[in-house]
Formats: structure tokens, sequence, C-alpha cells
């Protein structure tokens, strides 16, 4: 496949060894454990540098390319291509692929933050770059450090677990406040329902609310995200300091 033969892929897995509950390592242990997590790290920081700023696209990995929420996210990876933005995804099958592949084959830019499994999620074939990670925290760090807009497809515990962790960090402030959609209407309504039952029984603010666009409509989100990014921010081009050995 085109596709495959101009993705640069890099894998940062270690042996992984699975340790259970048997009291205090070492320290020397905790020191290699310690290693390894900061040099993934700064593997995909030197990977993700000069990429430009992202929509980070997250959805589940288990819908075929004839479901219609796969459609829809190859369509909002056009979209984003669009824009001049890079579409970032968590880089394995189903809405992942969907949005790489729609601002691979419309002149985007196309990259993606894999995950190591044990049944081995394979990077899809529609981005200039993917990495590889070990632990799922590292991952998700990446995939918001270099976004200004998430939107967020069907999808299970991950896309879940992806969801409440970027809502988290804006309404801590940890993060400035980046447009969130919620797309899918019939597929969220109940989720919906529980997040404003949230609102009503005080367990956070009835203006958390506005953190979150939930829509149908791919018009809508597309607006949203480009009229509040073109309002409230500015990007700057980074200055080429080669620290890290970044490569482009």
């Amino acid at each position: 496949m085109e596709a495959a033969t101009k993705r640069k892929t890099e894998a940062i897995i270690p042996s992984k060894e699975h340790v259970y509950l048997d009291g205090p390592k070492s320290r020397g242990y905790e020191l290699g454990f310690a290693w390894r997590v900061f040099r993934q790290f700064i593997k995909g920081f030197r990977s993700m540098h000069f990429l430009g700023p992202c929509i980070t696209v997250f959805g589940s990995a288990r819908f075929s390319e004839d479901h219609i929420y796969y459609l829809q996210a190859r369509e909002f990876g056009k979209r984003i291509a669009a824009t001049g933005m890079t579409t970032m995804t968590g880089g394995g099958p189903g809405i992942m692929e969907a949005a790489n592949r729609g601002a691979f084959e419309n002149g985007g830019q196309s990259v993606g933050c894999n995950i190591q499994l044990p049944f081995e999620q394979k990077p899809n074939p529609y981005m200039h770059k993917t990495i590889t990670f070990e632990h799922f925290f590292v991952r998700k760090v990446l995939l918001v450090k270099y976004s200004y807009a998430f939107i967020i497809l069907p999808g299970g515990f991950g896309t879940m677990d992806e969801l409440f962790e970027t809502l988290t960090l804006v309404q801590t402030k940890t993060i400035a406040k980046f447009p969130i959609v919620l797309f899918g209407k019939e597929y969220y309504q109940e989720l919906l329902e529980a997040i404003e039952d949230m609102a009503k029984k005080g367990t956070i603010s009835k203006e958390d609310m506005d953190l979150l666009l939930f829509t149908d409509s791919i018009d809508e989100a597309m607006g949203h995200i480009s009229h509040y990014i073109s309002t409230h921010y500015k990007v700057k081009p980074r200055k080429r300091l080669w620290w890290l050995l970044e490569k482009r």
C-alpha cells in the first residue's frame, strides 16, 4: 500500500515484564522503570516537536470501514486537513484509522500514538509518523500535549478514559480551555444525561457543562473548533532549537 511506504514508524517498547503485587521492588528495579518511562517521554517529544498544532480524534478501534462512525471520522480527518492542522489519533484501527485516513488522503498531516497491547494493536497505514508506547499514561500525555482541540467519537472504556481525563485537565485549568466535541447524540445521550445529573447534584458546576459541545453535525463541530481557536489562540512557529535532537 502506498500509504505504508510513506509512514515512519518508531517503536519505543522494551520487553515488557509482568510484575505482580509481591511487595516493594528493589531501588534498582524502580530506577530502571523510571528510566524507561523517561526515555518514552523524550522519544515522543523528539518525534512530535515539529508537527505543528494538532487536533486529536478519539474513538473505538472496533468499527469497520463501512460503518457510519468510520465514515464520519474519515470526514473529520478531511476537514482537519483543510484547516492546515495535523490529525492525531491513537494510531490503531477503527475510528483512529478513519480520521488518519481522511487527513492522509486529502493532503493533511496524519500522526498516531499507538499502544503496546497483549493482542498487538497494529498501527494503521494512513500515518506519516507513528510511535508505539508501552504505557497508556505516556501515550495520553502525547495525545494531549500537542493538540488545540479534541473530538470524541463513539468508543468504549479507552475512549471514556481519554474523554474524562481531557475534561478534567481543562476543568482544573491544567491545560488551556481547548474545545472538546462529543460527537454522536444517539450513542452518547445517556452519558450526557449522567453528566447533567452530576451538575444537578453538585459534583460538577453547571459551568462545567460548557466545556463540552454535544453534536451530530460535523459542520457545527468544526465551526466550533475553528472559531474558538481563531479567537483565543495564535499559533506561533517553534524555534528550531535542536537540544533534544528532534526529528523532522
